[in-house]
């Protein structure tokens, strides 16, 4: 299977996915279970020295994890357009679905990581009641990049239940893709 005919189908009939928030360091990834509807927020990985790097450690996660497809958040512009960073978040999701051989979708991300951050609150205080430490703030990052992939996912699990699975019916889904074959 080339690389094209691994995303074409997109991640929609796979049972167990793996969704992505890709940041500039961080790369946050969630554990979906489409017959239960739930994702939940599964590590934080720091971004490899190459696109080939990050594949390759996705694709060791997505084994253990038995996962079957990829949903990675599009940070797309306030006006729903594509700029800059969707076009290289396009670019690293085709390539490392290409490189893992799993079904990929995109899904709208915008504002995933402020609900992220309102779902856990803000960093612990630091010692003696002061600002966190450095340590402190790292890892409250990471959490919150756990969180919003696990939201990206929810999301994507959402928009694509059957009709009588809906838990909001009438509310309008998030954007959601799977990517053309020109990107």
């Amino acid at each position: 299977m080339s690389g094209s005919e691994g995303v074409r189908g997109g991640a929609r009939g796979a049972r167990r996915v793996l969704g992505i928030d890709l940041g500039e360091r961080r790369i946050g990834v969630a554990l979906g279970d489409a017959e239960t509807h739930s994702a939940l927020p599964l590590a934080t990985l720091s971004r490899a020295r190459s696109v080939d790097e990050d594949a390759r450690v996705v694709a060791r996660l997505a084994a253990e994890q038995r996962a079957d497809g990829l949903v990675v958040g599009l940070p797309l512009n306030a006006d729903g357009s594509e700029g800059q960073q969707a076009a290289t978040t396009r670019e690293w999701a085709v390539a490392v679905a290409a490189a893992t051989g799993l079904p990929l979708r995109f899904r709208d991300e915008r504002l995933t990581s402020v609900r992220a951050e309102q779902r856990i609150g803000g960093p612990a205080r630091g010692r003696s009641g002061g600002p966190p430490s450095a340590k402190q703030r790292d890892a409250h990052r990471a959490r919150i990049d756990r969180e919003a992939a696990a939201l990206i996912l929810q999301d994507e699990l959402d928009a694509t239940a059957g009709p009588a699975d809906e838990s909001a019916p009438g509310q309008a889904s998030p954007r959601s893709e799977e990517p053309n074959e020109s990107a």
